[in-house]
């Protein structure tokens, strides 16, 4: 070996011990300022194929952890990349109650154990008092009403529900305009505008591809600070403009790259906002109508301040519910007796609905299935 390249080795491998030093002292610095307000929430995201669509969803017989200042919560995922620790037949067992959930984050159950999700407890009260029942959690983080239009026909349909739940929250009404799949026309009536969203897709498909990055994810305060900041920083520069020009008439399929929204970003929503939500939801429950299957939309309530809540639905969407004789759970209906008691959402990380709460909306909805059978 030559001594240029024995030197060149020599400063390689010090310039490994440096870096390593270096990050361990970020990290332990990171995990003294700032611990307790640094998530650890790998998103664990690829590309699905649902008819003409190409959406995003989690990577399938995935098995991680998400960790804050609360707690570490265990996520695994069936063949399907769904929350479920199991898989489902498309064919329904015969005398099964079978019930599909969609939504977000919040229907997905972040800041939550895999068992204690809505559609978890909603499970095991029906099967309980039927002779079987199976609930697919079919929640994914950032997923719009949009997306969720897009899963139901395409690909929820297959498993052949007799009910379908809709966890609506507030911050819908933004990331509908950001994917972009539709739009509405002069006279608000529902228009496809493209095929695909894969907010941040790419990205994950490559670092996830180098060694190590997995395991910083779910366990670096530091990798996770700044991967965070990085993502908060897009998802609102390309959120921004997707809002923008959709406020502007422009169709919203002309940002591309736009990140999802943890939490609603603004309480002012424009009649646009509010008309191209009902638009999905109101295409949703035609298409469950038109097959016979029941449609529950449930209100996920919004963090205001620990013990304190407020609705995601504005008395104009409840209107057009009600006029359309839509079934819908109120927060308030759930909630009243509990707000400023019980902790609504969890204290810190990302301010998700409670375990307390999915529970509260999985025996509502479970009730009111078994009391109409």
């Amino acid at each position: 070996m030559s001594a240029r390249v024995k030197r060149f080795l020599a400063n390689a491998g010090l310039a490994v011990i440096a870096l390593a030093i270096s990050f361990a002292f970020a990290e332990i610095t990171v995990r003294f300022l700032y611990k307790e307000d640094t998530v650890l929430f790998p998103r664990n995201n690829t590309d699905y194929q649902y008819g003409r669509y190409t959406i995003r969803g989690v990577r399938a017989n995935a098995e991680y952890w998400h960790t804050s200042a609360d707690g570490s919560w265990k996520f695994v995922t069936n063949s399907k990349g769904l929350r479920n620790t199991r898989d489902f037949t498309y064919a329904k067992p015969a005398g099964t109650i079978r019930v599909l959930s969609l939504g977000d984050s919040q229907t997905q159950g972040l800041e939550v154990r895999q068992e204690f999700t809505y559609s978890a407890v909603m499970e095991r009260m029906l099967i309980r008092q039927t002779k079987g029942a199976e609930v697919i959690n079919a929640g994914v983080s950032g997923f719009s009403n949009a997306e969720e239009l897009v899963f139901l026909e395409n690909e929820g349909i297959r498993y052949d529900p007799d009910v379908v739940v809709l966890g609506f929250f507030a911050n819908d009404f933004e990331d509908n305009f950001i994917a972009g799949l539709f739009g509405l026309d002069a006279q608000n009536k529902l228009v496809e505008e493209k095929y695909e969203h894969l907010p941040g897709v790419r990205i994950q498909k490559v670092i996830y591809r180098i060694p190590g990055v997995e395991w910083l994810g779910e366990n670096s305060y530091f990798y996770s600070l700044l991967f965070n900041k990085v993502w908060n920083y897009f998802k609102e520069k390309f959120g921004t403009a997707a809002v923008q020009q959709a406020a502007k008439g422009a169709p919203a399929a002309s940002v591309e790259g736009a990140f999802e929204y943890a939490v609603p970003t603004s309480e002012t929503l424009s009649p646009r906002q509010i008309a191209l939500a009902w638009a999905l939801i109101d295409r949703m429950h035609r298409f469950c109508a038109e097959r016979g299957i029941r449609f529950i939309v449930v209100d996920i309530p919004v963090f205001i301040e620990r013990y304190r809540y407020r609705s995601s639905l504005p008395p104009a969407l409840i209107e057009k519910f009600a006029a359309a004789h839509i079934e819908f759970v109120p927060s308030d209906t759930l909630l009243q007796n509990y707000d400023g008691v019980a902790e609504i959402h969890v204290a810190h990380g990302t301010h998700h609905i409670s375990e307390f709460t999915h529970t509260l909306i999985g025996a509502e909805i479970g009730r009111r299935i078994l009391a109409r059978r």
